[in-house]
């Protein structure tokens, strides 16, 4: 299967869930949406981030940031119904390789010729 990657922006953030599996291994899910950019007719998606690598990793998105979403599509189904989730496993927070650091203009140094600048060695 090909690696599914889509670019976006993030949109909503939804609670964490959270609980023990049948096994009494404790897990974490978190769901986010984003609306993607690169189309003309944008639609939204919402991706689950499982377990305690990429939780983490959606904590620190912000509403209006842009991220390029790599994701698995898988289908189960229950009572002869199919439901689809898109499970992420990266998130890349600079999809286009522009940083929102602000540009800081250097300091101008002063000039040696003013009074009192004048150096000791």
């Amino acid at each position: 299967m090909a690696e599914l990657a889509i670019k976006g922006k993030v949109v909503n953030i939804l609670p964490e869930t959270s609980g023990t599996s049948g096994a009494g291994k404790a897990w974490v899910k978190q769901d986010f949406v984003i609306e993607e950019t690169e189309t003309q007719y944008p639609k939204k998606v919402c991706f689950t981030a499982f377990g305690e690598k990429i939780v983490p990793v959606v904590k620190t998105l912000t509403v209006g940031q842009e991220v390029e979403v790599h994701f698995n599509a898988e289908s189960r189904e229950h009572n002869e119904k199919f439901y689809t989730q898109l499970n992420c496993w990266r998130i890349d927070k600079n999809p286009n390789g522009i940083t929102n650091t602000p540009q800081v203009a250097p300091t101008e140094q002063p000039k040696a010729e003013e009074p009192g600048m004048d150096l000791p060695f």
